[in-house]
C-alpha cells in the first residue's frame, strides 16, 4: 500500500468510526431518551392521578361490657328473638338533634336481599327519599318484629358516652386509592394493622380490656365505632358508597338513612348510589355518618369501597374521652 492509499484508508477508517460512534450514541439515546415520555404516557393514562393516594378519617370507638357481666350492656351478646341474622328497621330514617340514630323498631329479619341491576345489595325497604331504578329487585322480610334490641334507652347508649356504661377513644382508619381508579378502600383483611388482628378490632388491650373467648384470641369484642365525614356531591359522576361487614351498620347521608345492616350477622354488603338521593344539590357539601356496632364474639369485619373523596369532619360531641 503506497503512502497516498494509506492516507486515504486512514481517513475512511476515521470517518467510519465516527459514523459508528454516532449511530451507537443514537441507539443509546433512543433507549434512554423515551423513558420520561413513556412514564408520562403511563401517568397520564391515570385520569385520577391528581387524587390523594390515601384518606385518613378519625372516628370514636366506645367499649362496652357484655350483658352477662356486672354493669354489662343488655344488647351485647344478645340473641334476637327471631334468631341471629340481618334485621332492618332498627334505626330511624333520620338522625336526632344530637346527630344520632334512634330506635324505630326492634327490627324485621331479612329473608332475601334486595339488589340493583348490577347485583349489588341495596336497602330492602323502599324509602321515599331514595329513587328506585329499572332492574331493582325487592327483598323480603319477616312480618313479625325480631327483638334485636332491648329498648330505645339501651339503643341510645350505643353511640353516646355514658359513664359507667362505656368508655371511648379516638381511632383513625386509612382508605387507600385503588391504582388507576378513583375508588378508595378500607379493608381489615388488607390493612397492615387489622390483618395482624384477624379482623376489625380497633381497641384490643384498651379501655375495658379484652373480652375473652370468641373466635379470635386476645381480642376486645363489644364496641361501637362512629365516623363522621364530609364530601362534595357531583351529580352524574358515579359516586357510590359500599359497606361490607358486621354486626349492625347504619350509614346516613345528610341525616337520612341510606344503608341499613342491623342485627347480629356475618359480613353483608350494601351499596348506595348517591344519584338516587334526589334532594342532593350538585357541587354542594354534605355529611356522611357511619355507625358500626360489634356485639357478638365471633368475628368483626369492615370493608368500605367508595368513589367519594371523603374529608374528616369535627368529631361528634362526647361527654368525655378516656385514654
Amino acid at each position: 500500500m503506497n503512502a497516498r492509499t494509506n492516507h486515504r484508508f486512514r481517513t475512511w477508517l476515521a470517518r467510519g468510526s465516527a459514523a459508528l460512534a454516532l449511530v451507537a450514541f443514537a441507539g443509546v439515546a433512543s433507549s434512554v431518551g423515551p423513558t420520561p415520555a413513556s412514564a408520562n404516557t403511563q401517568s397520564s393514562s391515570d385520569a385520577n392521578a391528581s387524587l390523594p393516594e390515601t384518606i385518613v378519617l378519625t372516628g370514636i370507638a366506645r367499649d362496652f361490657r357484655e350483658r352477662s357481666v356486672t354493669s354489662g350492656h343488655p344488647d351485647f351478646e344478645r340473641q334476637p328473638t327471631r334468631g341471629f341474622g340481618h334485621y332492618v328497621g332498627l334505626a330511624s330514617d333520620t338522625l336526632d338533634a344530637d346527630g344520632k340514630p334512634t330506635l324505630a323498631t326492634t327490627g324485621y329479619k331479612v329473608t332475601a336481599q334486595a339488589q340493583d341491576a348490577n347485583r349489588r345489595n341495596i336497602m330492602p325497604v323502599t324509602k321515599p327519599y331514595i329513587a328506585s331504578r329499572q332492574g331493582d329487585t325487592r327483598g323480603t322480610l319477616e312480618t313479625q318484629l325480631g327483638g334485636a334490641v332491648v329498648s330505645a334507652q339501651s339503643f341510645a347508649q350505643w353511640y353516646r358516652d355514658v359513664p359507667g356504661v362505656n368508655v371511648s377513644t379516638t381511632v383513625p382508619i386509612t382508605l387507600r386509592r385503588q391504582p388507576g381508579t378513583n375508588i378508595y378502600t378500607f379493608d381489615d383483611k388488607s390493612d397492615s394493622l387489622y390483618r395482624s388482628r384477624s379482623g376489625f378490632f380497633p381497641i384490643n388491650g384498651q379501655l375495658f380490656g379484652n373480652s375473652g373467648g370468641g373466635g379470635v384470641a386476645n381480642t376486645n369484642y363489644h364496641f361501637t365505632y362512629e365516623l363522621t365525614t364530609k364530601f362534595t356531591y357531583k351529580r352524574g359522576s358515579g359516586q357510590v358508597f359500599t359497606f361490607a361487614g358486621d354486626d349492625d351498620v347504619f350509614v346516613y347521608v345528610d341525616g337520612r338513612l341510606v344503608i341499613d345492616l342491623g342485627g347480629v350477622h356475618g359480613a353483608i354488603s350494601q351499596t348506595i348510589d348517591l344519584d338516587r338521593l334526589t334532594w342532593l344539590n350538585d357541587n354542594q357539601e354534605y355529611e356522611l355518618k357511619l355507625f358500626f356496632t360489634e356485639r357478638h364474639r365471633t368475628q368483626s369485619n369492615m370493608r368500605i369501597d367508595t368513589t367519594l373523596t371523603l374529608r374528616s369532619a369535627d368529631l361528634p360531641a362526647t361527654s368525655a374521652l378516656f385514654d
